[in-house]
């Protein structure tokens, strides 16, 4: 039987806190005043506590990378049951390590799309109820504009207009910041997410899942010229993305190396020299397909900067190359940590600040939207 989540503290508020809180969502929220942030738009749960729209005092990732190895992806079935076994208690952890009760908390922020829209609706669903037993204002944020936001936690001060780079599992997407809080797409794939065609030529290969970090570990170790990749182009001149034909050819030099049979899916054994190549080949083409279309995105807006989010964003050739390709165009370049480029609450609660302070508010009708545009 799954473990009956049970509060420590009255969730719903007194006579008296009630009548704060609504003077607080009534008036405007000071500068100093904390919001709760929610995440569970894919696989990690996430609850993270902002003070005053960029101080993180806590935020707390559940992780279920276990559960959906042995599949090597995310089953989304089994995503949403774990975030109904995983959210009371990641939402209590990050009140008790922001040192905070309910009644600190102003407003609750919460992903309400894009994503898988089992794992939506729980997230959707808890945001609800708090907001409506505390008397608290309700904001549902984008996915990626939370990945924006992540950069702004780092450096307020980003120089507009900026490129803003969302890059991946489930997204590949270029949007211009005129101004803060206003995103104009650029660009996005017209197939696989970067970091889901990473993911795809890992499970070929045998590496395990998440692919990404593996590929990113073995191809330091391996010749990115080795393995010749098409250059990725549209035929209409568009910033698009595509990475199918990426992993088509990887796909059939897998299968004429016979890496699939050499190549040990568990156990200690590493992966031969051919597989190191391939794995840096194939890293490069898809770094170099994001940094054109980016840069050449900077170009035609005019930025003086360029932010990259998302998880792909932890890959540390895609990193460094947007470091020397924006330094040499006198572009600043912008990435979060590692712990927050993945998904996370803080960056949801970072951009629901940004709506609240704007008075941009939801009903409790408020429902989950997996193709939610931004």
């Amino acid at each position: 039987m799954p473990h009956r989540y049970e509060p420590h503290g009255p969730l719903a508020a007194t006579d008296d806190e009630t009548e704060r809180l609504h003077n607080t969502s009534r008036d405007m929220i000071p500068d100093s005043a904390c919001i709760l942030g929610i995440e569970t738009s894919c696989d990690d749960t996430s609850a993270a506590v902002l003070e005053g729209g960029s101080q993180i005092r806590s935020n707390i990732v559940s992780s279920q990378i276990s559960v959906h190895r042995p599949y090597g992806g995310v089953v989304p079935e089994l995503a949403s049951r774990h975030h109904l076994l995983s959210i009371g208690p990641v939402v209590e952890e990050a009140l008790a390590k922001a040192s905070v009760t309910w009644c600190d908390i102003a407003a609750v922020s919460v992903t309400q799309g894009p994503g898988l829209v089992g794992s939506l609706l729980v997230g959707v669903s808890v945001a609800k109820a708090i907001a409506y037993a505390r008397r608290l204002p309700l904001v549902g944020v984008n996915h990626l504009e939370g990945h924006i936001r992540s950069n702004f936690l780092v450096e307020p001060a980003i120089r507009l207009p900026a490129v803003s780079l969302v890059v991946s599992g489930g997204h590949t997407s270029l949007y211009e910041l005129a101004r803060e809080g206003v995103y104009r797409r650029l660009a996005r794939t017209r197939d696989d997410a970067a970091g889901e065609a990473f993911d795809k030529v890992a499970k070929l290969l045998g590496l395990g899942y998440p692919g990404g970090p593996v590929v990113d570990r073995l191809a330091a170790e391996g010749d990115p010229g080795a393995v010749p990749f098409p250059t990725v182009k549209m035929s209409d001149g568009s910033l698009d993305f595509s990475f199918s034909g990426l992993k088509s050819s990887a796909a059939r030099f897998i299968q004429k190396e016979k890496l699939e049979a050499e190549t040990p899916t568990t156990g200690p054994e590493e992966p031969p020299q051919v597989v190191r190549d391939l794995c840096a080949s194939f890293q490069h083409a898809v770094v170099a397909a994001l940094i054109e279309r980016t840069l050449r995105a900077a170009d035609e807006v005019g930025a003086l900067a360029i932010c990259v989010s998302g998880g792909v964003a932890c890959n540390r050739k895609l990193r460094q190359r947007f470091a020397e390709e924006a330094s040499t165009r006198g572009l600043l370049a912008h990435f979060p940590p590692p712990s927050l480029s993945t998904d996370n609450a803080a960056m949801i609660a970072a951009a629901g600040w940004l709506h609240l302070k704007r008075g941009e508010t939801a009903d409790l009708d408020l429902t989950a939207d997996p193709d939610l545009e931004l």
